[in-house]
């Protein structure tokens, strides 16, 4: 997940490099650690001036340093292109999407061209001859991308995948469409416009595409008074999703009371579910549909023989490309069970399963008991019933948290689908002395400007799952382990699932 920042002034003289805070630069060289570069853009006769700093974590195709340039244009790019735009497996996505777009002849070539593309992105283009600054996100805004206005200082606008300690407020650029700002105007009318270009739905048969309601006045409200946003109505991105279907079908009581059962559904109501040939069809199309999303994930990573990173030298175990974070829950089972019908049997599957310190005793065992709780409708196979009596010696009894019991017993389901694959189960342990000091020192800048208890919980264990540093304890004698995978995969970052379907996992660092 790459870093990308923009800096815009409108001043008569170029400020330099040194605008753009040393914190801000430093977070981005965390996310791109693989190669840095700036880029300082003048314009004769116009007194404004842009710096582009474009940081890559390389995943796919030949290393392509950031930003791009071509006939004054400038590119920057944080995404995966899985569909939409052909990307040759020995092409860089970013150099495909930026010749596309340099090659559109009109606000309606443009839109569409990003219209096109399957996958998680935010960018920020400079078009040269129009003296124009495009930017955005995807659909579902899965990748991270923030503003921030100041009248008062050199730096008018600042673009950025990531944050940094201020007194001037960041704020989230809207998932709604793809911004527009037109430096010269900006220039001649000593103000900041910004013109917002909305997803619209399809058109339906007999009905014409309708923009997708989004309310303008709430991001105006939040913009500050020399900001204003206009919307763009007669040009428009295509939405990758159909209208919500808001009809209330008529169903029968015997089938409303079937579909509302008043006790916790067991393995015989799942079976009675999926008698019916209509809802297992379903099933198996929703199936499908996840099937595909995880197979382009995994596929379009680039493998090498770079040797690993940690403490497990390369003969005693192959390098892992893919790491999931793993609870042992439905989804991350499921999305495990998925991704090992793709990654080639001989590569390894990271399962990054973190605990946090368990406070007391009492509510370890208050933990155990709601944990066995919940699994008695479904019971599991002996070989799972046996993990509470298999702790390795690693394991502290102050983290045998509840994601810890179901991902030991989640792991041994995985072995019995496929004991021909080496899972790694890795126990990323977090003591309350690391939680506290990594949230104040990193965590909670990067979840910057969100901060609610969810997001931090969130944020908390995605960030020490991302690390990929804790014990592995599934191979022989246990051992330290650093994931060499550059891929995390969690339920809704993956192409082509939006956050709608997965509602109750929100990802809030900033990828």
């Amino acid at each position: 997940m790459c870093g990308i920042c923009c800096v815009i002034s409108l001043s008569a003289y170029a400020p330099g490099s040194s605008i753009l805070k040393e914190d801000i630069l430093n977070n981005l060289k965390r996310r791109g650690p693989d190669r840095s570069q700036q880029l300082e853009k003048t314009v004769l006769h116009l007194p404004y001036w842009c710096l582009f700093s474009g940081h890559v974590l390389h995943l796919r195709g030949p290393m392509t340093p950031q930003p791009l340039e071509d006939s004054g244009n400038v590119f920057l790019w944080n995404g995966e292109i899985f569909s939409g735009i052909s990307v040759e497996r020995e092409e860089n996505d970013t150099q495909v999407i930026f010749r596309r777009l340099c090659s559109c002849n009109s606000d309606s070539d443009f839109l569409t061209a990003l219209s096109s593309i399957q996958g998680p992105w935010s960018f920020i283009f400079y078009q040269a001859s129009r003296h124009c600054l495009w930017f955005g996100r995807d659909y579902f805004g899965r990748r991270s991308l923030l503003w921030q206005f100041n009248k008062e200082s050199d730096a008018v606008v600042v673009l950025s995948s990531v944050s940094s300690a201020s007194h001037n407020p960041w704020l989230e650029v809207p998932a709604s469409g793809i911004f527009q700002m037109n430096l010269q105007d900006c220039i001649a009318h000593k103000s900041i416009t910004l013109m917002l270009h909305p997803w619209r739905f399809l058109p339906r048969q007999n009905v014409a595409g309708e923009v997708i309601p989004g309310d303008l006045s709430v991001v105006s409200k939040s913009l500050p008074a020399y900001v204003s946003l206009v919307m763009n109505t007669s040009t428009s991105l295509i939405a990758p999703i159909i209208p919500l279907n808001k009809e209330i079908s008529d169903m029968t009581v015997e089938s409303q009371l079937f579909s509302f059962p008043s006790t916790v559904a067991d393995v015989e109501v799942l079976q009675k579910f999926l008698a019916e040939h209509h809802r297992k069809e379903r099933v198996h199309q929703f199936i499908d549909v996840l099937s595909r999303a995880v197979k382009k994930r995994v596929i379009c990573l680039m493998r090498n023989g770079d040797p690993i990173r940690g403490e497990i030298s390369e003969k005693d175990l192959k390098k892992s490309y893919i790491a999931i974070l793993f609870s042992g829950g439905l989804d991350s089972m499921i999305i495990a069970a998925l991704a090992d019908r793709y990654v080639p049997l001989e590569e390894p599957i990271d399962l990054l399963n973190v605990a946090f310190e368990v406070t007391s005793q009492g509510n370890q065992n208050s933990s155990i008991k709601k944990c066995s709780k919940k699994k008695k409708q479904f019971p599991p196979c002996q070989e799972c019933l046996n993990v509470k009596n298999t702790a390795t010696s690693d394991s502290s009894p102050s983290f045998n948290a509840p994601d810890r019991m179901t991902g030991k017993a989640g792991l041994e389901e995985l072995k019995i689908i496929n004991p021909s694959r080496t899972w790694n189960f890795v126990e990323i342990n977090v003591t309350l002395e690391d939680l506290k000091a990594m949230r104040v020192k990193h965590i909670r800048h990067l979840i910057y400007p969100l901060d609610t208890v969810l997001d931090d919980s969130i944020g908390c264990a995605v960030w020490f799952a991302s690390r990929g540093e804790g014990l592995l304890t599934n191979q022989g004698a246990v051992r330290p382990y650093k994931s060499p995978a550059k891929e995390l995969e969690q339920m809704n970052n993956l192409q082509g699932i939006p956050d709608t379907v997965f509602a109750s996992k929100k990802v809030v660092l900033r990828v």
